[in-house]
């Protein structure tokens, strides 16, 4: 997937919501698919209607998770957060360990 043609889009709701039980926007959560390293993952248990997907990418001095969909050339984000198993991820396919 190349970002140099893709646009990002949300629900501005959504993205209350999101901050306020994640404390990240959806603004920042966007930086994760700049990662050349970050990993991309098919959500199979939310993908019913449209494949879903997780990208999990490095932001400052964290590894954050975004779930999203792709239509096009637009990334659609409905999640995002800093949760450990994003993590645990990332460090396995990037073979990080410490």
């Amino acid at each position: 997937m190349s970002t140099e043609k893709t646009r990002f889009e949300w629900d501005e709701e959504k993205d209350r919501e999101n901050q306020v039980k994640h404390r990240v926007s959806f603004a920042l959560a966007q930086r994760a698919f700049f990662d050349p390293r970050r990993v991309i993952v098919e959500d199979v248990g939310h993908s019913k209607d449209e494949e879903r997907y997780y990208c999990i990418g490095r932001v400052g001095e964290g590894v954050l998770t975004v779930r999203f969909t792709y239509r096009g050339h637009v990334i659609r984000i409905y999640g995002a957060g800093y949760w450990r198993r994003g993590r645990k991820i990332y460090e396995e396919q990037n073979q990080i360990y410490g």
